[in-house]
């Protein structure tokens, strides 16, 4: 059923693409508006805000009107909706992914979600990798990577609302404090109060501390007392909190 709006619609065009009508072009737009937000309703909630959806769906607004044929006797509505909803689709393609996806993996995400559907009513169960790279024709190892990259449509923010309550964020659920950094500087610290001992005295404290020797497992290696390699270690540690400390007191 033809209503006012298409006949009006239909006298837009054809003024526009016959006599080139600039002013029926933005009028036939206006009066298209409605059609454009009733499709991005659609697709409203996945992600992407309405009125994004609106903007581009008035992109293939656009392109249906300067492209449609108003000589071929087919109606503009069966040529517009397929061009509008196009343009959201490939949006939500290009675009309204949190990380980069190569757009092959995009693609086959989109195609795996419909068939994982029909596979599950048709097997009364989830498909598995192999049934699914068969249905869709590909090998296994890239219905993973698809099945993978769609975690990479969406991110949560580590700052976000961890609950309802809103007292702890997911970064205070999840972080911890990094030990590495601090493993890091002891270590330096400990080469620099090594390198300040004398060649005899640092191989005491590597031997001991490094190797896990006893004293007298090191008098033996170095064919001293135990009581020298207990007074050497004593003289080493001594020198090497000194070093130590000083590089606290002024690390530069």
């Amino acid at each position: 059923m033809t209503t006012t709006m298409d006949r009006n619609v239909d006298a837009l065009l054809i003024a526009y693409h016959r006599t080139g009508d600039q002013a029926a072009r933005e009028q036939a737009l206006v009066e298209l508006m409605p059609l454009v937000r009733a499709l991005a309703a659609r697709y409203s909630g996945r992600g992407e805000p309405l009125e994004d959806l609106v903007q581009v769906g008035s992109v293939g607004l656009i392109k249906a009107v300067d492209r449609f044929d108003v000589d071929r006797g087919v109606e503009f509505s069966s040529y517009a909706v397929p061009t509008i909803v196009g343009e959201i689709r490939r949006h939500f393609r290009d675009k309204a992914w949190a990380m980069h996806v190569p757009r092959r993996l995009k693609e086959l995400s989109v195609r795996l979600s419909r068939v994982l559907d029909d596979l599950t009513t048709e097997l009364g169960r989830s498909p598995t990798v192999p049934e699914l790279a068969k249905a869709v024709g590909v090998e296994e190892e890239e219905v993973i990577d698809a099945l993978d990259s769609s975690h990479a449509y969406s991110t949560r923010s580590l700052h976000a609302p961890f609950d309802a309550d809103g007292d702890e964020s997911l970064a205070d659920r999840l972080g911890v404090d990094e030990r590495g950094y601090v493993d890091v500087e002891d270590n330096s610290l400990v080469d620099a109060g090594l390198d300040a001992l004398d060649e005899r005295a640092r191989r005491i404290v590597e031997l001991r501390f490094f190797h896990e020797m006893t004293q007298s497992q090191i008098a033996a290696e170095l064919g001293i007392s135990q009581m020298h390699v207990s007074r050497l270690l004593r003289r080493a540690l001594a020198g090497m909190r000194g070093t130590i400390e000083d590089l606290m007191e002024d690390p530069t």
